[in-house]
């Protein structure tokens, strides 16, 4: 086996000095099995935080997940249980259910302070996936390191793969000579889904390919979260700024964002909107927030009572004060600025002015945290976090060790 890549994983991307614990998505499976104790080898005096998560789609599902949580405290482990709750969809269960794991996974590792959420991937799931996309799936490969793929729950989290280069075979095998048992999970057998079918197929394994990515575009982000590229920017890097400057999460489709790449190339003069961002292109690329799009609502208000926080249009994490506060899109409401912010709007571009947060509690002047200026006084010590910045770093491998920030 090589697990000795599995140690230079852990090696490359993680800080044996870091302070914070390590996260791991535990489902008392093989391959998690395998991971948790690897990371457990790995870790040393870290605390490492075993997340189970319950679906609630089998009967046996709570069973199942207290034994997970047994397991991975007997290992050594800080184990803990997350459920899925509510309704599920009678269509499209498997891709709900994925979003679902990630978004409680993110949250717990995020709220228990973990950078780093480490998932039990093997290249059994890269020769599954390519299976799938054989019959016409579009289901892409997981990487050893990316940012979390759910917003905003997966802000500020990174996954960890580091068994992309192992078969599942290979990993039973090891796990049954250290005289080790594992869940296997029915669902994973249940021909009705295409990883099922996948799976059942028993497609060749997948070594992880090193592709080379395209090198990270020169850009600028200003304070209100509008991104400035070349127009020569490689596809990926202008679908990562569509998505981090509108705060969505669904990229962008395939032919929509190729003709827009296109466009771009030809030096067209030209605004344009996708994915709830605007685009306007001249001797460069200017991407922000559409203001004139509100089909998903994320430019509705958005209330906090003291002492919480939240996410406001994707773009901006906002924790109240001791006052209580409702956040707005600027639209509209510039005139309740103080004048000192006034004077500030002239620095934002004007296509990026009516998305701006607008922060307006039951007494002090309504002010942008987008904004500079004396005038700028947080009521009861509520502070903003702008999101954009940091998001666009991450999507085009900017942070890619835990340490780097």
């Amino acid at each position: 086996m090589r697990v000795e890549a599995v140690r230079a994983a852990l090696d490359r991307r993680l800080d044996r000095t870091s302070n914070a614990p390590l996260a791991v998505g535990f489902s008392g499976g093989g391959d998690s099995l395998f991971l948790l104790k690897a990371v457990l080898d790995w870790a040393g005096e870290r605390r490492v935080l075993a997340f189970v998560v319950d679906h609630q789609l089998q009967a046996d599902s709570a069973r199942w997940t207290a034994d997970a949580v047994a397991k991975a405290r007997a290992l050594g482990a800080e184990g803990k249980a997350l459920a899925w709750t509510g309704d599920k969809p009678s269509t499209g269960l498997p891709a709900a259910a994925r979003r679902a794991r990630h978004a409680l996974l993110a949250e717990a590792a995020r709220e228990a302070g973990a950078k780093v959420l480490l998932l039990g991937h093997t290249a059994s799931d890269l020769a599954e996936g390519a299976a799938m996309r054989a019959e016409g799936s579009t289901v892409s490969d997981p990487r050893q390191w990316a940012p979390s793929p759910v917003w905003p729950e997966g802000r500020s989290v990174f996954l960890l793969r580091p068994l992309l280069g192992l078969t599942r075979e290979a990993i039973r095998q090891a796990l049954a000579a250290e005289g080790e048992t594992w869940l296997d999970d029915p669902a994973n057998d249940d021909l009705r889904y295409a990883r099922a079918r996948a799976r059942a197929s028993d497609p060749d394994a997948v070594s992880p390919t090193q592709v080379t990515p395209p090198s990270p575009p020169a850009f600028q982000i200003d304070p209100a979260g509008a991104i400035r590229l070349p127009r020569d920017v490689a596809a990926a890097h202008l679908a990562a700024a569509l998505l981090c400057a509108a705060g969505t999460e669904r990229p962008p489709r395939g032919e929509r964002l190729a003709r827009l790449a296109e466009r771009l190339r030809a030096n067209e003069t030209f605004a344009a909107t996708l994915s709830g961002a605007r685009v306007e292109a001249a001797d460069n690329v200017l991407i922000c927030r559409d203001a004139g799009e509100t089909a998903r609502g994320g430019l509705s208000p958005l209330d906090l009572s003291p002492g919480q926080t939240g996410v406001w249009d994707g773009r901006w994490e906002i924790t109240a004060g001791t006052a209580p506060l409702t956040v707005f899109a600027l639209k509209g409401r510039a005139a309740s600025l103080s004048p000192g912010q006034r004077g500030q709007l002239s620095a934002v571009p004007a296509a990026a002015r009516p998305s701006l947060p607008l922060i307006v509690g039951p007494a002090a002047v309504p002010y942008s945290p987008a904004l500079d200026g004396p005038d700028l006084a947080a009521e009861g010590g509520a502070c903003a976090r702008p999101l954009v910045l940091d998001r666009f770093k991450a999507a085009i491998g900017r942070i890619d060790q835990e340490s780097v920030t």
